[in-house]
């Protein structure tokens, strides 16, 4: 057997494992599911849904913060390296999506009033959804209560706080439209 055949045994090997490591935990992990290293799926991972063959690359942070708080990501999909998903009510996420690396998705922020210290302050959450064939650029942020229409382009260090139309093209901070999809 030549050493570039046990390389590749070895690493469907590794990736098996990994796969079935994380199967019982989650409350569905597809077929054919790449998790590769340091991938951590926190907190609640019951609530953590990932389709077949969707990809999670090295770093990838998925977060169910809470006992209601979901996760879903459906098949087909590929998280960057690094790209954290906080969600404290609800991020989903279509077929088909290509995520960038260092993206973060979170779906909650502090109120910031004078009258309290921040740290005191409630957790405003609102889910984001992320329809099918959406591609988000590197480093982009994506905020609470926003809807990603399908086939939208997010481009690399966007800050999306407003919802984005199928097939816009979007980029800058705060994210505005730049084009739409021909």
């Amino acid at each position: 057997m030549s050493n570039q055949m046990r390389q590749h045994l070895r690493f469907r090997l590794i990736h098996r494992l990994r796969w079935l490591r994380h199967k019982p935990t989650l409350g569905y992990l597809g077929t054919d599911v790449f998790l590769d290293r340091n991938v951590a799926l926190m907190r609640y991972p019951a609530n953590i849904h990932i389709g077949a063959r969707t990809v999670l690359k090295e770093g990838a942070k998925l977060c169910a913060c809470n006992p209601r708080a979901h996760i879903r990501i459906g098949q087909d999909c590929s998280i960057g390296y690094h790209t954290y998903l906080f969600a404290s009510a609800g991020i989903t996420i279509g077929r088909g999506c290509l995520i960038a690396p260092f993206v973060y998705i979170v779906d909650s922020d502090h109120q910031a009033r004078r009258d309290a210290p921040i740290h005191t302050q409630p957790n405003e959450a609102q889910a984001i959804v992320i329809e099918d064939d959406v591609w988000i650029g590197a480093g982009a942020k994506i905020l609470k209560g926003v809807r990603i229409g399908k086939g939208a382009i997010v481009a690399a260090g966007a800050i999306v706080r407003r919802d984005v139309a199928p097939y816009a093209i979007v980029g800058g901070v705060p994210a505005k439209t730049l084009g739409e999809r021909k």
